[in-house]
């Protein structure tokens, strides 16, 4: 057994080489839980941290398909089955040309935890594909997809694993694998989530990840006294995650300023109101556009195109109170840390996964502000995703208002979980350590409980 977390963290380096992402993923949850480890040998014992870093499954397999002038390609296709000690695998599948295997390992891992958190009986995994849809026209799409499901069919199950959407795979391509997961395997079930309304959808499923990152830096606030009502807000990111981050944080009387794309990011000192709002929903989900046009429209904005020779990301070097990272991993880096923190910010609630660097994280926690991290403050969107599972079993739908009210009180366990396990293990205020414990304890009490498997 590891003696300590360097020398556990050389056998993870070891056995899973170039995964950079994964190695990351492994060590901040490693260094909160090593307390935990110390205080319950039968963890130790049992080698529960070992099996929780080592995925249960790893599917690779290759998706052919043939484009609109008539060539062949070739991608990869994946899925990490990671942990299902309380419930079927369930995690996003992510479409994007960075898509590999330490990328997906991490987001499968990380993935356990905040299913893991949620209180819902759901297992963690990830998956996704090399393949880019920017630029593919809907039947390219379809013919993807269809020849992706056409092999990920045969590992996936509403009892076995549920994988839902993520970047790079919305309502259309949820609906295109749905229809040949129903003609493969013959049965109309709930096997993924993210679906239309009219076949098995849930209201607040697309909205969900941004309302959850909302409402958990009202519930971080509230325990200062203090609401988000007048509190300028970054957001980055113009997805569904940004959308509906800023659409809570008007619901709540915020005023966020910022939204990007890859391309660069506008600063709309006036505040994104909701015709603005509506302008960006229609651009990005419609025209899919770019958000520079949102400066051609509205002259308050400024839009500042992406400089690679800048060693920060300036939509981080604006005075505001809150700060929401819901664009990708690794977004925020230590100096981007520096510069939140030097204009004011006292709130970062993560929409992404994993979007701040470990230096900018050890920044966050030193300088003591409310910091949720990505586990606890973007698992609204699983939340929900159990959720959709279980209006699907019931052959039933919720209302819109019964599924927030459901989300608002996740997120709202979610929170007073993350605060317990971190008095509970000295560490009081410091929500990546509680998110950490909290989530790791459920689950190795309940690996402990089936045995060796």
């Amino acid at each position: 057994m590891a003696q300590n977390v360097s020398s556990f963290m050389e056998n993870v380096v070891a056995k899973n080489p170039s995964e950079t992402e994964f190695h990351q993923a492994v060590e901040e949850v490693v260094e909160s839980i090593w307390p935990v480890l110390d205080k319950r040998p039968e963890y130790r014992k049992a080698k529960i941290l070992e099996r929780v870093t080592e995925p249960e499954r790893v599917i690779l397999f290759r998706v052919p398909w043939v484009d609109d002038s008539g060539e062949v390609q070739v991608n990869r296709g994946f899925r990490i089955e990671m942990n299902s000690a309380i419930g079927p695998y369930k995690g996003g599948l992510r479409f994007h040309p960075s898509v590999n295997l330490g990328i997906l390992k991490f987001l499968a891992f990380e993935q356990v935890f905040k299913n893991s958190l949620t209180t819902l009986p759901m297992g963690g995994g990830k998956g996704g594909s090399d393949f880019d849809p920017k630029g593919k026209s809907d039947l390219e799409v379809m013919r993807f997809t269809q020849a992706f499901m056409s092999e990920l069919f045969r590992h996936i199950g509403p009892n076995t694993d549920v994988p839902a959407g993520d970047i790079g795979v919305g309502g259309r391509e949820i609906g295109f694998m749905f229809g040949q997961y129903k003609k493969l395997a013959n049965e109309f079930t709930g096997i993924l989530t993210g679906k239309g309304l009219n076949w098995g959808g849930s209201l607040i499923r697309p909205e969900a990840t941004g309302y959850g990152a909302v409402y958990f830096a009202a519930n971080m606030l509230e325990t200062n006294n203090d609401t988000l009502k007048d509190k300028i807000c970054l957001v980055s990111g113009s997805g569904n995650v940004a959308q509906y981050t800023i659409e809570k944080l008007l619901d709540l009387g915020a005023k966020p300023v910022t939204c990007s794309d890859s391309g660069g990011y506008i600063y709309d000192e006036a505040g994104i109101d909701r015709d603005k709002l509506a302008f960006i929903m229609d651009l990005k989900n419609v025209k899919r556009g770019r958000v520079s046009e949102y400066a051609d429209k509205f002259s308050s904005a400024v839009y500042t195109p992406v400089n690679r020779d800048l060693d920060y990301n300036p939509i981080w070097d604006h005075k505001a109170d809150c700060a929401f990272p819901s664009a990708t991993q690794n977004e925020v880096n230590a100096k981007d840390a520096g510069n939140l923190l030097k204009n004011g910010i006292f709130v970062v609630s993560e929409g992404a996964n994993m979007p701040t660097v470990p230096e900018g994280v050890n920044q966050f926690v030193d300088a003591k502000i409310l910091y949720g991290p990505g586990k606890a403050a973007n698992a609204g969107g699983v939340a929900v995703s159990g959720l959709e599972m279980s209006q699907n079993s019931l052959r039933y739908n919720w209302t819109r208002e019964e599924v927030d009210q459901k989300l608002h009180g996740i997120m709202k366990s979610i929170h007073d979980a993350s605060v317990a396990a971190a008095n509970e293990f000295g560490t009081p205020g410091n929500y990546v350590n509680g998110a950490n414990i909290a989530g790791f304890v459920k689950i190795a009490d309940t690996m402990l409980d089936q045995g060796v498997v």
